[in-house]
């Protein structure tokens, strides 16, 4: 069975990890008919077809934060119903996990942001080439999203 493991944001992420190794496919995105992205529905679907009867998927559970727009809320959470919409129309069963729950299992409740990077680095060398810019944390986060699923699986 894959584990796979979703960072929900236009900047997040998918890690899959099967039989075959590990791979980290940043959010899929489009250009909405207004000004600004949000996540492609119909691409992330395509992502997951293959991987729909031999998968679970741990997704993470966000909410509001606080400092952020009501607009740029709206678009997050848009997003968001759009990866459940696809895995619900795939028939792919998944459970939300929190951010708390996930970041306590590997020891980063308190750490700077960027630590769960470092700890895929240090734990994944042969995916350093894929996590060395600061704005690959989506990548970081949904591996450690996935590897939480696969140890409590």
């Amino acid at each position: 069975m894959n584990i796979i493991g979703i960072d929900p944001g236009l900047t997040g992420a998918v890690a899959i990890i099967g039989d075959y190794g590990i791979n980290l496919i940043d959010m899929p995105v489009v250009a909405k008919s207004t000004r600004g992205k949000q996540v492609d529905g119909a691409a992330l679907a395509q992502i997951f077809l293959e991987e729909r009867t031999r998968a679970f998927v741990y997704l993470e559970q966000v909410g509001a934060m606080p400092g952020q727009g009501v607009t740029s809320m709206f678009n997050f959470g848009h997003g968001y119903g759009i990866v459940q919409g696809v895995l619900y129309s795939l028939c792919i069963p998944f459970q939300l996990v929190t951010p708390q729950k996930w970041k306590k299992h590997h020891g980063l409740i308190g750490k700077q942001k960027d630590m769960a990077r470092t700890l895929c680095i240090q734990r994944h060398p042969e995916l350093s080439g894929q996590l060395k810019r600061k704005k690959d944390i989506g990548r970081a986060d949904a591996l450690l999203i996935a590897e939480y699923g696969k140890s409590i699986q």
